[in-house]
């Protein structure tokens, strides 16, 4: 299993991307809107993409609920994480619809073999202008409360949760597809205010995934998290003491930028602490790091096999049998929540 996760341009594969798919250095494949017409050609479309790649590769989506949620028709509609604590009477409830949430996207993809969502966001609800309502709550001890409720619910369907942005990409406001966001505050209030939510997730062994935020903490370090030995090797792997995969946010984002050419940039990701790097929306920027990337896994070192054992604990995760009746019953939850 290869380091890069790229994406696909329509309902089925085009030749080229067949071809690339045998490529030692793709590992992944990120689904999008525009790969999606129904469940059937979703289905077709999964099983050509492990068909063509002739190995394990990972199939992921972005599919948290609200405005970022990939599939909509045929599939439940999932309320924007934030509807979750304002539509509730109170905390239990808005735990067990937060449970019913995890669990409804969790089955819907696992059953059409998607291997996860990115999701949780984990970011808070502060001032940033890509977060807003994808995040639970602005307060950090909401989202952590419902953030594990709804990873119990992905872990009921045995999906992974991968958490992001880490350290927190809600206290910055720009948007990092479009700006290169840099967060002034010390390094003791973005633990207190954002990073603390990583921190009890971690400690409780539920993430099995994280995704840095394509944003400099100035105070910190001068280059984005996803790009930094101090935020990923110092403090997330020896601090924190999370020992999961990680997978760098869109190269192609404009906040990724700052790393140099698409090459530099997964070099950068995957020195600094990335196990996968994520190229979407720009294939010829993919096709760039295919090439620049294949002599070194074709021979793969110690720390590249490391990486690829991360990223297959995620792979091919069996979905319990005998969780109709639990998704019947968290389908409603999650529709009495979008109605209210």
């Amino acid at each position: 299993m290869g380091p890069l996760m790229l994406d696909c341009q329509a309902e089925e594969l085009l030749p080229e991307e067949k071809e690339k798919l045998t490529h030692p250095v793709v590992g992944g494949v990120i689904l999008f809107s525009r790969n999606y017409h129904d469940k059937r050609q979703l289905s077709a479309l999964v099983q050509d993409i492990r068909r063509f790649a002739k190995r394990p590769v990972l199939i992921a989506v972005d599919h948290e609920g609200g405005r970022v949620q990939r599939f909509r028709e045929g599939f439940t509609a999932i309320p924007a994480m934030g509807d979750i604590l304002r539509q509730s009477e109170h905390q239990d409830e808005s735990a067990v619809y937060a449970k019913a949430c995890g669990l409804v996207l969790a089955y819907e993809l696992k059953t059409l073999d998607i291997d996860f969502s990115f999701a949780p966001v984990l970011d808070i609800n502060g001032v940033s202008q890509v977060i807003g309502d994808r995040a639970f709550s602005d307060s950090a001890d909401d989202v952590i409360h419902l953030a594990a409720h709804l990873i119990q619910g992905l872990k009921a369907v045995n999906m992974p949760a991968i958490g992001k942005h880490f350290p927190g990409h809600g206290s910055v406001a720009p948007d990092s597809h479009v700006a290169l966001p840099v967060d002034e505050r010390e390094f003791d209030e973005i633990r207190s205010t954002d990073m603390v939510v990583f921190e009890r997730l971690i400690e409780r062994a539920l993430l099995d995934g994280v995704m840095p935020a394509h944003v400099i903490y100035n105070q910190m370090c001068d280059k984005p998290a996803g790009f930094s030995t101090k935020w990923l090797q110092d403090i997330l792997k020896q601090d924190l003491g999370f020992g999961g995969a990680v997978f760098s946010d869109d190269l192609s984002m404009h906040g990724a930028s700052v790393a140099g050419s698409y090459v530099e940039r997964a070099e950068a990701a995957l020195e600094a602490g990335c196990d996968m790097v994520l190229a979407c929306n720009n294939p010829k920027g993919a096709e760039t790091i295919l090439d620049g990337l294949e002599k070194r896994f074709a021979n793969p070192s110690n720390s590249d096999l490391q990486k690829q054992k991360r990223v297959m604990a995620l792979y091919d995760r069996i979905m319990p049998v005998g969780l109709n009746d639990k998704y019947d019953s968290a389908v409603e939850l999650v529709k009495r929540l979008s109605e209210r």
